[in-house]
């Protein structure tokens, strides 16, 4: 492809999902949300509707690599930061016991109903050669994830973070990270892309490989490097390039291992230390280009991998399963285990509906499972309207339960000494 082509599809990409991101932050959703539906208006089901002559030549199939290697790019950069920020808080310490209620139950029972759902949507949805129990699990792991970065962002809009329910759903949604990326690693790896036993094998040796290079090589390591050459948490270019050159190296080797680079992006933030001055460092240098530039090319091609066949006859009708589903297991999980940690109702109705949101993740495995074949257009389409819906809903779902200046006061009041 040219590069004026290239420079014409960012330019309509970035314009569009500014623009829906300001029009929805006005009526109260993060501006994610606007950045995901402005992915869905660029593809087929609205663009490609309105205007199929002007949508096929700005994104035929032909150019499309250029956004798809910049678009990896940026997931690979925003991993990356997850990874770095994965710690054990003050918070999550403190509330393990609740957090880990609601963390288990907000997965186990999403989990339960995809899983339930799952022999009436495998006939019609799973792609040619795609065995029933990889389905189903991919199909239980979708359900399952929660959107930590988004439920942060509205938290920190409505002036929730320090109320109870707002502590404790960050604190759970922790324990849904690990517990859904690692049955999302299984299932990839299960389907070893097409490699059988062996693939999984390999991949599964090759995991245990690269967890021992990060943690007992690359991590002393890097401590070192940081603490002679960035000691106050201002890595140089120097520093900066070994960072980047390990992160890329890193996502190779786990996207040779068939477990795709995000993974590798993720491990290797992990593996850095702990420090809050390198984190708000690489924070403030990476996330400018990956999430205002490199992201909403990401949601472009989520929604340029949609198809309009999923709004119409018997589709319609598994899509809104699906939406129901997704919602009811969150919802419900989250709340009974708030409710199990000794929670309010509406403090327990709240953090499920926290944990409902999935936003950027959701979209992130819906992509891995559609890179690995399991699942179609169809099914894509369907989980990119469920991720949209859910994360829009939470926001409402907490006024109508708990109210936004009653959570406002509260959060006041936990903030006094």
């Amino acid at each position: 492809m040219s590069v004026t082509s290239l420079l014409l599809q960012l330019i309509v990409i970035l314009v569009t999902a500014r623009l829906c991101g300001w029009v929805l932050r006005h009526v109260g959703q993060p501006g994610v949300v606007g950045e995901m539906a402005a992915g869905l208006m660029l593809g087929p089901v609205v663009m490609g509707a309105l205007f199929p002559s002007l949508h096929a030549q700005l994104f035929s199939k032909e150019s499309l690599q250029g956004l798809s290697s910049l678009s990896t790019l940026g997931l690979v950069l925003f991993m990356f930061v997850v990874g770095l920020e994965l710690r054990a808080s003050k918070g999550v310490r403190e509330q393990l016991r609740s957090a880990g209620y609601v963390g288990v139950l907000s997965v186990v029972v999403p989990m339960a109903l995809g899983i339930a759902i799952a022999p009436a949507l495998h006939p019609a949805l799973a792609p040619a050669g795609v065995g029933f129990w990889p389905f189903a699990l991919f199909i239980a792991a979708a359900l399952s994830i929660t959107a930590f970065p988004v439920m942060a962002r509205i938290l920190k809009d409505r002036g929730m973070t320090r109320t109870p329910f707002g502590q404790l759903s960050l604190s759970a949604a922790a324990v849904v990270d690990v517990f859904a990326w690692i049955l999302l690693a299984v299932v990839i790896a299960l389907v070893g892309a097409g490699e059988g036993y062996h693939g999984l094998l390999k991949t599964t040796l090759g995991m245990a490989v690269v967890l021992a290079a990060l943690f007992l090589g690359l991590k002393p390591a890097f401590a070192w490097l940081l603490r002679v050459k960035a000691p106050e948490g201002e890595p140089s270019t120097t520093v900066m390039a070994a960072l980047m050159i390990g992160l890329l190296a890193t996502s190779l080797v786990t996207e040779w291992l068939h477990l795709h680079a995000v993974f590798g992006a993720f491990l290797f933030g992990a593996c850095l230390p702990r420090d809050d001055r390198l984190l708000k460092s690489l924070t403030e240098r990476i996330e400018p280009i990956s999430i205002v530039v490199l992201m909403p090319l990401f949601f472009a091609l989520a929604g340029l991998g949609t198809t309009a066949n999923a709004f119409s006859g018997a589709s319609l009708g598994a899509m809104l399963l699906i939406v129901g589903v997704a919602t009811v297991g969150k919802i419900a999980g989250g709340a009974a285990g708030a409710r199990m940690a000794g929670y309010g109702w509406r403090d327990s109705l709240a953090t499920g509906s926290l944990m409902n949101a999935r936003g950027l993740m959701e979209l992130i495995v819906m992509k891995i499972g559609l890179d690995a074949g399991l699942i179609g257009p169809e099914l894509f389409t369907m989980l990119l309207v469920m991720a949209l819906a859910t994360t829009a809903m939470t926001g409402p779902l907490i006024n109508l339960f708990i109210g936004r200046k009653q959570a406002v006061a509260a959060d006041a009041a936990h903030a006094k000494p």
